[in-house]
């Protein structure tokens, strides 16, 4: 039976990418309201009505991850809004971790979603709930948002809270079983700053239990493989800032930044910039550049020179930086009402990520670890 050693960021990052996958046919439509200048924001509304098909891939560090993804909203006497997702993703492959501790694998992972919003004048509640299985990992999460317009709708509150349970297991240990509880709290400010100026400042606390390493994983001391060993518990803090400004009823630019520190040792930071502009028929094509760059938690080592109290050797919790760039196109296939359809969209996109690992060594070199990955999306969007 083949072990899965993945590391739970990199577990945390695909789910990311999925998540996002499934919603990034309209990432960038609230962004573009600004590309026309208003005295107000947009007062607080459902979501339009529409169906999102896509299909991503994934492949980079020797992991090949891909799948479709299905999402359908439907609005109810203009004050509810209903939404049902479900995705699936294929992990194949041999990373750096595989390579060091286990033999290549083949799995699958597959995540089923409802949600719901309700709109009552300038307050929207929304909630949603998620379980994700997989033959070695379950997770099921559950999250709660309110949003609030002040000010003749030029200031927006929001308030977010999510709480997820996990199971761990082995698939090659049966007797093996153990849980992880996550917790976390949001509030964010969205201002109006001038006519054509929008900014956001946010706030996030993250509070988790349990079992929170991977049951596959070793560290080394003094060259020998040792089971790793993780604190119980971890808070981490999040402050996050984002400016859009439009230039013309055409073009707008972003700029954002994040800081990240947690009760692990880990400090990070990323900061991004980017642009969208409508182009040759209304095209609307995007593009950005994000730079990330963390510090290691204070348990982490490549190679521990004595025993201690807790040991790590996920890449993801060491020293490293990288670099990502993207671009995005949206093409409109039909733009008047056809039928039930109000109009379509179809697009792809395209992300290079750059990692560059300062203090875990790839074993078969000796060399500091480093990699590149490419994500590739193609979606299609029926609005009715």
């Amino acid at each position: 039976m083949m072990n899965t050693p993945r590391t739970a960021a990199f577990r945390n990052r695909c789910q990311r990418l999925l998540e996002t996958a499934i919603s990034r046919a309209s990432v960038w439509a609230p962004m573009l309201l600004v590309l026309v200048p208003s005295q107000r924001a947009a007062a607080a509304a459902l979501p339009e009505e529409r169906g999102d098909t896509l299909f991503h891939i994934y492949d980079g560090g020797g992991q090949t991850v891909l799948g479709p993804a299905v999402l359908v909203r439907k609005n109810f006497a203009e004050k509810f809004s209903l939404s049902a997702g479900y995705y699936v993703d294929e992990i194949s492959g041999a990373s750096i971790d595989v390579v060091t501790n286990a033999s290549p694998y083949h799995e699958e992972r597959r995540e089923a979603g409802v949600g719901g919003q309700y709109l009552y004048r300038d307050t929207l509640l929304g909630f949603n709930y998620t379980n994700s299985i997989e033959n070695d990992f379950k997770a099921s999460t559950f999250d709660f948002s309110i949003s609030q317009d002040f000010f003749n709708n030029t200031t927006t509150l929001s308030l977010g809270y999510s709480k997820g349970n996990d199971k761990i297991t082995r698939v090659d240990s049966p007797e093996f079983s153990a849980t992880a509880n996550r917790a976390n709290y949001s509030v964010s400010v969205t201002q109006v700053i001038n006519p054509t100026l929008l900014g956001t400042l946010s706030y996030e606390l993250s509070a988790d239990d349990g079992y929170l390493q991977n049951p596959y994983r070793s560290a080394r001391v003094l060259g020998a493989a040792l089971p790793e060993i993780y604190p119980g518990t971890r808070t981490g803090q999040a402050f996050a800032t984002k400016l859009v400004k439009s230039w013309s009823s055409r073009f707008s630019t972003r700029i954002e930044g994040r800081y990240y520190r947690d009760t692990w040792g880990i400090k990070a930071f990323n900061v991004g910039i980017g642009a969208s502009w409508y182009v040759y028929r209304n095209w609307i094509l995007d593009g950005g550049y994000r730079f990330y760059s963390q510090k290691a938690a204070t348990f982490y080592s490549d190679n521990f020179q004595r025993p201690q109290n807790f040991l790590a050797r996920d890449k993801e919790l060491a020293t490293y930086q990288d670099h990502t760039v993207n671009a995005k196109l949206t093409v409109p296939l039909i733009t008047q009402k056809h039928g039930f359809l109000n109009h379509v969209d179809a697009g792809v996109s395209f992300e290079y990520l750059l990692l560059d690992y300062k203090n875990f060594t790839d074993l078969r070199n000796g060399k500091p670890y480093s990699f590149g990955a490419a994500i590739g999306q193609f979606f299609l969007t029926a609005y009715y």
